[in-house]
This record gives structure tokens, sequence and C-alpha cells, in this order.
């Protein structure tokens, strides 16, 4: 599968709150190589949007280390991460994120432009064509669907190469259809570009698909990385 491309070495995420101290996730560690894919499962409250924004350089640990294309994230100011984000890392959301006031082609092309890409129209417009939105460029995110919203926000993510892709409850908001469509479109980029997929999800269906999975209760691993 070649070098590593996400490491976690003992992860833990404490948090004060009216009783003390309050443990979100305890010494978790994994190793992700390039082209992977792992599934993060466990009711609410488990810690799985913690683990991902700890893994995502979003959020600092209270001990260990993420070490995400080579660098140690805690080792790194906040704009230091947010440049690591920006050359490594893609992010599909339940919620699309997408910005109302541009259209499909505008979104995708917005993270190419703030990264001084010249040729950020042509690889926008390709990839829209490439999820099957290729008549829909023109459409602002309030003309479009959820399913077609969540295939633009899957371009923009794919839009830059990165290296990892978090996707938290990238399904969540669409119907079961529309949701396995999603699915297959996120493997089938995941394995044509050789990126390396981190998912955050409820639908089982969905996390068995990925080659790995870890289960979270009350911030600890209770199953192994492999489904």
């Amino acid at each position: 599968m070649g070098a590593s491309i996400l490491t976690a070495r003992n992860l833990s995420k404490v948090v004060p709150s009216a009783e003390g101290e309050l443990t979100i996730l305890h010494e978790l560690s994994l190793e992700l190589n390039k082209g992977d894919s792992l599934a993060i499962v466990g009711a609410s409250g488990s810690g799985k949007s913690t683990l991902l924004g700890l893994l995502a350089g979003l959020d600092l640990p209270s001990s260990g280390e993420v070490v995400l294309a080579g660098r140690a994230l805690s080792t790194l100011d906040e704009d230091q991460r947010a440049r690591i984000r920006a050359e490594h890392v893609g992010f599909v959301f339940q919620s699309f994120q997408l910005l109302d006031s541009l259209n499909a082609l505008e979104n995708v092309m917005l993270p190419l432009e703030l990264d001084g890409r010249k040729d950020a129209r042509e690889r926008a417009r390709e990839l829209l064509e490439r999820v099957g939105l290729g008549q829909r460029l023109s459409h602002s995110p309030r003309q479009l669907s959820g399913g077609e919203q969540q295939r633009v926000a899957i371009a923009r993510a794919f839009a830059a190469e990165p290296d990892v892709l978090f996707a938290d409850e990238p399904t969540g908001n669409l119907d079961s259809h529309t949701g396995e469509r999603i699915s297959d479109l996120l493997f089938e980029l995941n394995k044509e570009s050789g990126t390396t997929l981190v998912l955050v999800t409820h639908d089982e269906r969905l996390a068995h698909r990925c080659r790995r999975l870890i289960r979270l209760e009350a911030g600890l691993l209770v199953a192994p990385l492999e489904p």
C-alpha cells in the first residue's frame, strides 16, 4: 500500500465539565497508508467527530500525536496546520457547506483559485462532469437537490487531489437511494485517485465498504482496524 500518510499515536482528548474532567477520546492509535479507507463508527457522543477533527488537525489532542503527510501537527501553529490541510486534505460534510452566492462551477473552482491554480475552471468542469453534473454548472445550491449538492461537495473535495479525504456523515441528509449513489461515487473516486478515505458514519452498510473499521464507545476503541 505504500508509506503511511496518516498516523495517530496514543491520542487522548480531555475537556473540562461541570463534574470535572471529561475524557472524550482515550489513547487511540492507528496508521493509514495512501489509498486506504477507514470507517469510524459508534453511537452519538462516542468520540467519532472528535477523532476526525484531531486527525484532520482541526483540533489538537490533550496528549498523543497526529502525523499527517509526514508532519507532526502538534509542532505546527494554526496557520501551518491550515496550510497542511490546504495541501493534503479534502472535506465532505453532512451539511454540504456550499456557498449560496456561487454556482456549482464556482463552488468547485474556489479552493483551486485560492491555491493559485490556473486551470481552476477546466479542472472544476471536468470534476462536475465526472459526478454527473455537467449540465448543472451554472445552478446555485438552492437550485440543486440534496444529492446534487453533495455531488458538488464531493467534486470540490477531490478538486485539489487531496492525500486524505475526511467525510463526516456524507450520506446523513440523503434518502437511501441517493445515499447509495453518493457512496458509490466516493469509493470510485477514492480508487481512481488513490486518496485515503476516512469516514465518520452511522450507516453500517457504508462503513463495511471500507477496507478498515474502528468502533468507538465513550471514547474507547472497542473494535479492531479490520472489519
